[in-house]
């Protein structure tokens, strides 16, 4: 049965860990889906501790984009993240938020359409202050706007604050 459940939260607020605990809870063979390009090396390290956390038997996917490319019937499968993922539309189509934003949807749809339960990780980056940069203002829209689209498909919303899971939806 189809079963999207969407963990939101800020930077460090333990969404990738609530989530991949609630994961191992559903299933003794979890997808993870990794949607990060690898930048630098602080955030090349950053990804090896996450990698270095899940154990052999997590089925390990790497894809910065095209999720709906991989099949996953059946499965229970952890995305993280929205937002890296969201990232790598707003870069490679130019800033261009509206044409990103469909993009996004677009290959969320297609992807949220296979019967599996989907946990998807999400940071909520408007909920600090205006950042002064026009890039970062539009992308912190993209994101938002992506965030509002996933939480109205999702079965349930989840907020991390530090920490402490808040059912928010379902």
């Amino acid at each position: 049965m189809k079963r999207i459940i969407l963990i939101t939260g800020g930077a460090r607020s333990g969404k990738s860990s609530y989530a991949e605990k609630l994961a191992l809870s559903l299933s003794d063979a979890p997808v993870y889906l990794a949607t990060a390009r690898i930048w630098d090396e602080e955030f090349r390290e950053r990804v090896r501790r996450h990698q270095a956390r899940r154990g052999p038997q997590w089925t390990n996917i790497e894809e910065e984009k095209l999720l709906s490319r991989h099949d996953l019937s059946g499965r229970v499968v952890l995305v993280d993240c929205l937002t890296l993922w969201a990232t790598n539309f707003f870069f490679d189509l130019d800033s261009d938020v509206d044409r990103a934003l469909a993009a996004l949807q677009a290959e969320f749809d297609r992807f949220t359409t296979q019967d599996a339960t989907f946990i998807l990780v999400t940071n909520e980056i408007g909920m600090g202050g205006t950042s002064d940069n026009a890039i970062q203002r539009h992308f912190t829209d993209l994101q938002g706007w992506m965030n509002q689209y996933a939480a109205a498909r999702a079965d349930e919303v989840v907020l991390m604050v530090s920490g402490i899971p808040v059912k928010i939806k379902g």
